[in-house]
């Protein structure tokens, strides 16, 4: 049984709790954007160290690729706030997907590790990301 005294501080915990978890997601107001994204070896790579890519077909500030073509090609998703020439937009599946410039960014399943990009030039219509 809680005392009189003890449900204050809980309340206060669950508050202070809560405001962590999202203050390290991003989601607290003033939180600070960073870079989703960086420049390694002249190309874009996402925060596993994966290169990323560009689709050529997308055009204004949507993603054309989804279901079996997002399968192949994951979208580099949002988990907070973006600057610079970052950007976000919203997927046909709601989530948001980062942007580079305005063209969405994309890994590539075939990728096995950091550096490889095996997806530049697929079917005339993918690019590395610069």
């Amino acid at each position: 049984m809680q005392t009189q005294r003890s449900l204050p501080f809980a309340r206060w915990a669950a508050a202070s709790a809560a405001a962590i978890v999202l203050t390290a997601c991003g989601a607290m107001p003033g939180s600070q954007a960073t870079a989703p994204a960086t420049m390694t070896n002249g190309m874009l790579v996402g925060p596993n160290g994966m290169t990323l890519y560009t689709f050529d077909r997308d055009s204004g500030g949507k993603s054309v690729c989804n279901g079996q073509c997002a399968a192949n090609w994951p979208p580099l998703l949002a988990h907070g706030p973006v600057s610079g020439d970052f950007g976000l937009i919203t997927r046909d599946d709601g989530q948001q997907q980062v942007t580079y410039k305005g063209k969405p960014l994309y890994y590539w399943v075939k990728d096995q590790k950091p550096g490889d990009k095996s997806g530049d030039g697929v079917n005339n219509v993918w690019r590395v990301a610069k």
